[in-house]
């Protein structure tokens, strides 16, 4: 069997398996239903922080090109921006904290929908040397990317379980993504801290920066970066979904594979600059499973920490949480599971 008749099969079975799904049936794109053999279709994807490792290095091994995708990849400045590209159509998909999806179904009314995670939090709560507990944090500055989203709100909330409320005790300043958020607290010790993560938060602690606590203990298990789309554009894009999910996972078990080391340690120094002993600590970091998720597996019980903080702490569905299907459609990753080799064959 050829390459060709293989991806036409595989087609072939995503059509009977959206036929038989809950979810209405999919409607394909013209171009994926006839454009075989043709050029590759492209994607345009935004990311918040940076570019997701696993896109990059499924770019130079070959995965995307594999599935008949390319695509073009940018790092957005913060999460409006992130959320921006989305609704206007300069992003397909865009990967981010999800709670970002979840803000733009209810306080924009844009229909997402989240694909696929990627990540668990491994963030921290980061502060300047001289503070060494939460509650010296009343009356302080403190910095996030936006004020009422993801990681804004872990923070809030760890902070109202130590008696502090945002306005009251302490002041929020939005200042975009995490590296811009450390640069600032090294250039002005007013920023008191901030929600850093990997690689950030290592590069902090190394520069004499405080870590308070990891959000995974002082809050819990939190799906942090996933993929999401609008709902409109991945129905009419439903092969192109699949594929680019396909390659995505494929692309994160090389990640995560200590064979590849030489290859992610080469990654983790062009695409994040990062020297020794960072570097190390950022690659053993990746290789515990504490960051990055097997198969970029989504998280239901971080997922419903993300809904629980948004009702706690924004007051959203006047503090009920509704549940997370609303939010998700997991047909095309289940179908991109099916593509490719089970984990570990």
């Amino acid at each position: 069997m050829t390459k060709s008749d293989i991806r036409k099969a595989t087609r072939r079975s995503f059509l009977r398996y959206a036929a038989g799904a809950t979810t209405a049936v999919i409607t394909l794109h013209a171009k994926t239903l006839h454009g075989f053999g043709a050029s590759p279709e492209t994607l345009h994807v935004t990311s918040i922080p940076g570019r997701p490792l696993p896109l990059l290095l499924g770019q130079k091994k070959g995965f995307f090109a594999k599935h008949e995708l390319e695509v073009q990849v940018e790092a957005a400045p913060n999460s409006e921006a992130l959320r921006s590209a989305l609704v206007n159509g300069r992003a397909d998909i865009v990967h981010g904290a999800v709670d970002n999806a979840v803000a733009m179904v209810e306080s924009a009314g844009v229909d997402v929908v989240i694909l696929m995670g990627g990540e668990t939090s491994a963030n921290e709560l980061i502060a300047q040397s001289d503070i060494h507990s939460i509650p010296e944090l009343r009356g302080r500055t403190l910095l996030v990317d936006a004020p009422n989203t993801a990681y804004a709100l872990q923070l809030k909330k760890i902070l109202l379980d130590n008696g502090l409320r945002a306005g009251s005790d302490y002041q929020l300043v939005p200042l975009g993504a995490t590296p811009q958020r450390l640069q600032a607290m090294g250039d002005n010790k007013r920023y008191a801290a901030s929600i850093l993560g990997p690689p950030t938060s290592i590069v902090a602690k190394r520069a004499g920066f405080v870590s308070l606590g990891s959000t995974n203990t002082l809050i819990g298990p939190y799906q942090a970066i996933g993929a999401f789309t609008r709902r409109s554009w991945a129905h009419d894009h439903a092969v192109a979904v699949v594929e680019y999910l396909a390659a995505y996972v494929e692309a994160q078990r090389q990640l995560l594979d200590a064979a590849m080391r030489a290859d992610v340690l080469d990654l983790l120094k062009q695409e994040w600059r990062l020297e020794e002993p960072v570097l190390s600590e950022t690659y053993a970091l990746l290789q515990t499973r504490a960051w990055y998720e097997p198969d970029a597996r989504f998280d239901p019980d971080g997922f419903k920490t993300v809904l629980r903080l948004r009702a706690e702490i924004e007051g959203q569905w006047n503090g009920k949480p509704p549940t997370p299907d609303k939010y998700c459609d997991f047909s095309y990753y289940k179908q991109a599971l099916s593509m490719i080799m089970p984990h570990g064959q």
